[in-house]
């Protein structure tokens, strides 16, 4: 005589995962695309001043920037609370900003070296004294394209 065995309950199936690794790819390829990486960490304060007529770079591969304004507070100690200049990722002096511009100007195919531009990223509360010596000094290298960065303000 043939028995019948009672069906046992059987649990939840298991999960389906032959997806998973193109979905891990997926996301993976999405962030590396959308993230920009930070160029320079800045080490002075950069509350850019606002202006009603702004216009855009249209490279910006061919800028180079130079910050000024007062060192963050864990800088403060090193540097003071005086403006100071900022090249790069290095807090610098007045006279290290021909070396900047050279090496910039190096750095670049002879063709896109008339096309350069220096912008100038400063803080609104810096006083005008550091700025002049800073464009005195790029008359002087014959980089007389310069571009003051600022915020867009609100039109009124």
């Amino acid at each position: 005589m043939a028995r019948f065995k009672k069906k046992m309950a059987k649990g939840v199936p298991a999960m389906n995962t032959s997806s998973l690794p193109d979905i891990i790819f997926m996301l993976l390829f999405f962030f590396m695309v959308t993230t920009s990486m930070r160029e320079v960490s800045l080490k002075v304060s950069n509350a850019l001043p606002k202006a009603t007529d702004v216009a855009k770079l249209e490279k910006k591969s061919l800028v180079s920037y130079i910050y000024i304004g007062k060192p963050l507070k864990k800088y403060q100690d090193k540097f003071g609370t005086e403006p100071v200049i900022q090249l790069n990722d290095v807090i610098a002096s007045l006279d290290e900003v021909k070396d900047f511009i050279a090496n910039e100007r190096a750095s670049r195919d002879e063709v896109d070296v008339p096309l350069l531009t220096t912008s100038l990223k400063v803080d609104k509360d810096t006083k005008m004294g550091v700025i002049t010596d800073v464009k005195q000094e790029l008359r002087k290298l014959n980089a007389l394209k310069i571009n003051y960065s600022s915020k867009k303000a609100d039109k009124i």
